[in-house]
């Protein structure tokens, strides 16, 4: 058997990995004030949709709009200040981006783990395995 023809063959016993990341979508947050406290109300649903802790996604978006903030009983991020929707979805964005996203094939297919004190994001699809959050 020559090159081309293992080629060949080893191309057809290759799975086709489905889906793009055209299939994931996050929805946009609900963002309202309650005084100075800026409220994510589906904060829970977007922990759910990109299939990450709410501790680490709140702690991005206190770096990323420069405050503090918490997660309280009903689920929702409160962040101190005002800011505006958008802002927030950026931020959800650049998360996303940074943290679940697959930076070899694009796909959402993705978990943090933590090896020898780095944080790695495991493509589930492809294998690559990256350092999250850059």
């Amino acid at each position: 058997m020559d090159y081309d023809e293992m080629l060949d063959r080893g191309l057809e016993e290759t799975p086709d990995i489905e889906g793009s990341s055209e299939r994931f979508e996050v929805s946009d947050p609900e963002v309202r004030q309650e005084g100075n406290v800026t409220v994510v109300g589906n904060f829970q649903t977007l922990c759910d949709e990109l299939d990450r802790e709410g501790d680490h996604l709140v702690r991005f978006l206190q770096d990323e709009v420069g405050t503090s903030g918490h997660i309280d009983e009903s689920g929702r991020a409160r962040l101190t200040g005002e800011f505006r929707q958008q802002r927030i979805a950026d931020a959800v964005e650049a998360y996303t981006d940074a943290y679940v996203l697959c930076p070899e094939c694009g796909l959402p297919d993705t978990k943090l783990e933590r090896e020898q004190g780095a944080l790695l994001l495991v493509c589930e699809a492809c294998g690559a395995r990256s350092p999250a959050g850059e």
